[in-house]
């Protein structure tokens, strides 16, 4: 397993993308300056930030909806093999808010909370890019 990102579920991406590109200096992956999602990377290291509409992700997790309940953030974990994976972690007790499900044709997730409430996001990469 291996740290994919930290993911911030934006209301107002095109200023957040502003924040981490200019004022930061971070380095955006695609230059999507109006969303819905962007990966932004620092100068070395594999993991980075990332932004995405919060509206986007809403309607994997519909609890998202509403901005005013405090997630604002998730971890984001990469997988080799995301059903296993998930059957391994459900018998050890953990309650999937949404099994493994594919987001684009590259890419599969499913989410969770830990303990306090914060979400984590688990993804396995079907076709990385090329």
């Amino acid at each position: 397993m291996e740290l994919a990102q930290v993911r911030l579920l934006v209301t107002d991406f095109a200023a957040c993308y502003r924040f981490y590109a200019d004022v930061l200096g971070l380095k955006p992956q695609s230059g999507a300056t109006e969303g819905p999602y962007e990966k932004f990377s620092p100068h070395a290291g594999s993991a980075g930030i990332a932004l995405q509409d919060r509206a986007m992700m809403a309607e994997l997790l519909p609890e998202l909806a509403d901005p005013a309940d405090g997630h604002r953030s998730l971890v984001v974990l990469r997988v080799d093999d995301l059903d296993a994976y998930c059957a391994d972690i459900t018998s050890r007790g953990a309650t999937l808010l949404q099994p493994p499900t594919a987001l684009t044709d590259r890419m599969r997730v499913a989410h969770l909370k830990d303990p306090e409430d914060n979400l984590v996001e688990l993804q396995e990469w079907l076709l990385l890019r090329g």
